[in-house]
Formats: C-alpha cells, structure tokens, sequence
C-alpha cells in the first residue's frame, strides 16, 4: 500500500503504455497462440487439430526447406556482415578521407531493403551481371540467378550483406576509437607483428562491440523478409522461403491461418531465444 502512495502518479504516466501492450501484443499472441493449434482458414469455424500444425513445419518438405533457408541466413549473417564490416573498420581506421568511405559505405543502409532487392534484381539480369561476363568472355558463368535454387539465395544474401555491413562497419569503428593505447605501445616494443597485436589485443578488446553486432545480426535474420519477397517471392517452387516469408504466404495468401499462427509462434520462439542468448551475454556476461 505504501508502494501504491509513493508511486502512484508515476504508476498512471505508465498505466496507457502497459495497457496498449497488453491489448495490443499480448492479447494477439495469446490469439495466435490458440489459433496455432487449428485449421482456421479466416471464414470457416476453426476446428481443433492440436499439434498438427507444428509437426508438419518439421515433416512437410516445403516448411522443412523454409526451416533451412533461414538457418542458412542466420549463419550467413553472423559470418560476412559482422566479418566485413570489421574487415571495411580496419582498413578505414586511419585512411585519409575516413569520412568519405564511411558515407559511401553506410549509404546502403539508408536505403529500405524494399529498394535495395528492386536494385540487385537488375544487378543479378541479364542486362547486369550475366552482361558484364559475356563482355569478358566468361559466357559459361551466366546464369539465371533468381530462377535457380541455391543461386537465388547467394544472390539475396550478397544483397543483405551489401546493405547491413556499413552499420556494422561504423559500430566496430566506434569501437576501435574507444580502445586504449597503452597495451599495443606496449607490444610494439616488444617486437609484436600486427597481426599478432590484432589477435591478442584488437579482438579481445572488441569483444563487447563484436558481442553486440553479433547479436543484433543473429536477432535480425531470423525476421528477414522484405529482400527475399520484392527478388525472388520464395521461389522458385518455394525454394528460397524462409520461415518470416513461408508464415505470410500460408498466412495471407493460401489462408491457412493456423498453420501460419503456428509458423509465426515457432518463428518467435527462435527469436526470443537469440534476443535471449545477445541479452545474455552483453549484460549478464558484463556483470
């Protein structure tokens, strides 16, 4: 009751915000919880099929294919991003004209993931790369990029890294500004190779800058949608969805709601445990 007295006008500024959150999102996950676990197809009374749903995300081929796809991005996000852009922080570290290469190399971000797939469908045509390689011989490596399993997604993904790995290129240069002196004064006096002080010192000291890029990175593959519906909608035959693009096309397009309810809560559960491990490690590990 004290507690009430004491804080109670704060407790009001708040009490707006709790209550749109909880009508608004949890309320909607409870729904789409409960709806997980039937066939609803958004007209028809919804029947009762318990684990169905989710049994067939790990049996059907399609839902299966979908599955690997996003850990393939979640892999590939945590490799070439993160490994880029401290690459691009590196060698921009003590350039002349630092500030030019760190706009032209952000630029990308700028720009939606909407605009950038419509950019890489005209890179990946045959008035693009196919062109450039005729013109130098090299007509055997043309190839409908879109149009091929596996091609397509190294085609969608090399757009995800052309856009994500200026912002991981400005937090590692952050990073780098921030890191004391002493400890490499220290080894180039004892005769350390720079890629030893890289090693032993760099990387070590950026490890809470790496752990945050890492997570942000890890959190955000798993919801990656926009590249892969505006370059290729999944296809061809479904072969490059991943589970944010399978949950919107049984979803919104084939109207099987539960077992897009079901793929959505699989797809949240998996995000909650990354977000989980990132927390994890940046302020429990701190502390």
């Amino acid at each position: 009751m004290g507690y009430l007295k004491k804080n109670g006008e704060a407790l009001l500024y708040v009490l707006p915000a709790a209550l749109l959150i909880t009508v608004f999102f949890i309320s909607s996950v409870l729904y789409t919880f409960v709806i997980s676990f039937t066939d609803w197809n958004g007209l028809t009374t919804a029947h009762w099929v318990g684990l169905k749903n989710y049994l067939e995300v790990f049996s059907d081929v399609t839902y299966v294919t979908s599955l690997k796809n996003t850990f393939i991005w979640v892999v590939i996000s945590l490799i070439f991003p993160v490994g880029l852009g401290l690459l691009l922080s590196i060698l921009l570290q003590k350039l002349k004209g630092q500030r030019f290469f760190k706009n032209i190399f952000y630029m990308p971000y700028a720009i939606s993931l909407t605009v950038v797939g419509v950019v890489w469908i005209f890179l990946f045509s045959d008035s693009g790369i196919n062109y450039i390689l005729i013109q130098i011989g090299l007509d055997s490596w043309t190839k409908s990029w879109l149009l091929t399993p596996t091609y397509n997604t190294i085609a969608m993904i090399i757009a995800s890294v052309w856009q994500g790995a200026g912002t991981n290129m400005l937090l590692f240069l952050v990073g780098l500004g921030s890191l004391p002196k002493d400890p490499f004064e220290a080894a180039a006096i004892d005769g350390a190779s720079r890629f030893r002080m890289f090693w032993s010192i760099t990387l070590p000291l950026l490890n809470p800058i790496t752990i945050v890029v890492l997570g942000l990175s890890f959190v955000n593959s798993f919801k990656i949608f926009d590249i892969i519906w505006v370059m290729t909608q999944g296809g061809p035959y479904r072969s490059s969805e991943t589970l944010a693009v399978t949950m919107y096309r049984e979803s919104f397009m084939l109207f099987h709601f539960g077992q897009g309810a079901a793929i959505s809560i699989l797809l949240t559960i998996l995000s909650i445990g990354a977000s989980w491990f990132y927390l994890r490690k940046t302020i429990v590990g701190e502390g």
